[in-house]
């Protein structure tokens, strides 16, 4: 069969919506208000591939700063695969980002792949599963510590904190991630100063917490369980959670989470130095 070339520009806000949809299809499990952060960021970085006027195939390919990018939802529909589709995309994403560093979030079958696009293997990111009931248990506070709203703190505060676990300075999409419709965003506080804070929103299915980060193991499991407090205990709740953490896997694990998926997170220049061993939960497998 020949490859066609494909139409490949911006989507728009009705095609992203229509892309979500293609996720949730292949088990991805989105967040239900995602869309505001993600067309936020970068707008122009989410592309679509159309033939003959008809969507076959999406890509996001998100500038963050002046210096790394980051690819994600990289779908291209069931009937149009193996025809060379999704090559065209890639070529289109690869090369917005060109000059950055690309990170991204690839199933451990095209590791090989990404491979050979110029990407080396970071880590692992594990997908954990459990239910509020087993996740809101009480933890104690650290000494001298409250939790508080993050709605309520700084943004640049926030985003300077978030530079530890980040790449690059991401305030335009945390002004969004933190203050989405049916979500939790908590701030842990010792003086006015922040010791970590976690982000749970709902999804297709149960809800998702992502990022967690934290000072301490204490810190994330404080914020895990208040996080977790308000939300139906019998609800599937979701943590990824950085393999090379093993206070976060041990966290995860301890509250009777099972894995149920793994990604792998590569970087075509190299991976940045970020606080992984204070990373108990990434922000997201899309937009990194």
């Amino acid at each position: 069969m020949e490859t066609r070339l494909l139409s490949i520009r911006p989507m728009t806000g009705a095609e992203f919506d229509m892309v979500l949809d293609w996720a949730a299809l292949e088990g991805w499990n989105p967040g239900r208000f995602d869309a505001q952060a993600f067309r936020a960021t970068d707008p122009e970085g989410l592309l679509i591939g159309l033939l003959a006027d008809q969507p076959v195939a999406a890509i996001s390919a998100i500038k963050y700063g002046d210096s790394f990018g980051f690819i994600g939802f990289y779908i291209v529909k069931p009937a149009c695969r193996g025809q060379g589709y999704g090559w065209q995309l890639w070529q289109a994403a690869m090369t917005r980002l060109a000059g950055r560093n690309i990170g991204l979030d690839g199933v451990l079958a095209q590791q090989d792949n990404y491979r050979r696009s110029g990407f080396e293997l970071a880590h692992r990111n594990i997908r954990y599963q459990g239910t509020g009931a087993g996740l809101a248990v009480d933890s104690v506070l650290p000494a001298g510590t409250r939790l508080a709203p993050l709605a309520a703190f700084a943004l640049p505060a926030l985003a300077a904190y978030d530079r530890r676990f980040f790449p690059a300075d991401r305030q335009t999409f945390l002004r969004c991630w933190i203050n989405q419709p049916q979500s939790t965003a908590l701030g842990l506080l010792r003086d006015q100063r922040l010791l970590g804070y976690g982000v749970l929103r709902s999804c297709r299915l149960g809800h998702k917490i992502g990022p967690l980060f934290a000072d301490s193991a204490p810190a994330a499991a404080a914020l895990l369980s208040a996080l977790c407090g308000g939300t139906d205990g019998a609800a599937p709740i979701f943590l990824d959670v950085p393999q090379c953490n093993p206070a976060a896997v041990a966290l995860a694990q301890s509250r009777g989470m099972h894995k149920v998926f793994e990604t792998a997170r590569m970087y075509s220049a190299g991976a940045p130095d970020l606080a992984l061993e204070r990373s108990y939960g990434i922000t997201s497998f899309e937009l990194g």
